[in-house]
């Protein structure tokens, strides 16, 4: 096929490139079309701007995660673990995990995602590392959220499920480990 649109994972006629940047446009859309028939969405351009931003940043990381690694395991970890934080700070920014989004005690949140990032960097973002750097952060916002429970017993349940995201990451990160070991193994 000519100019790259070929349907590899990382090429530029990708249909799975073309769909992704088309879902991400579209979340963009929402509010806007929601605004036209609710009062109840009031977005400004400055949550337009911060929204495409963070849409923005998951987009580019899981396309350079695509172009990286070739594990399917891998690549799916990482989306879960993007998922994981994008939603985070989503539901921070708009109503809190637990409480409002003033509360103070929903900053502890953005350490989850601190530590799985931090582990990241330790792990040097190799599958194995990548494991234990997810089951943390997920052990950490379980703990977090069954804090929060005493304040707001549905936001500390719903932020614990978040934790289920990192867990699952976890587990597709040691699965990508498991894949890479048997190639390890024979160099």
């Amino acid at each position: 096929m000519a100019n790259g649109a070929t349907n590899s994972g990382g090429r530029a006629g990708s249909p799975w490139r073309v769909a992704g940047w088309s879902i991400a446009a579209l979340l963009l859309l929402l509010p806007l079309v929601a605004m036209r028939f609710t009062a109840e969405v009031n977005w400004t351009v400055s949550d337009f701007l911060f929204a495409g931003l963070m849409i923005g940043i998951v987009g580019v990381t899981f396309e350079l995660t695509v172009r990286v690694t070739a594990s399917n395991a891998a690549r799916a970890a990482i989306a879960v673990a993007l998922a994981a934080a994008f939603l985070t700070i989503w539901a921070n920014g708009a109503v809190g995990m637990i409480g409002d989004e003033d509360n103070p005690f929903n900053l502890l949140f953005f350490g989850v995602i601190a530590l799985a990032l931090a582990g990241a960097i330790v792990a040097r973002f190799r599958p194995a590392g990548m494991a234990l750097a997810m089951a943390a952060a997920a052990v950490a916002q379980v703990a977090i959220a069954a804090i929060g429970l005493s304040t707001d017993p549905r936001g500390g349940v719903l932020s614990a499920a978040f934790g289920g995201l990192w867990l699952l990451s976890a587990a597709l990160f040691r699965k990508a480990a498991r894949e890479q070991q048997p190639a390890d193994a024979a160099s």
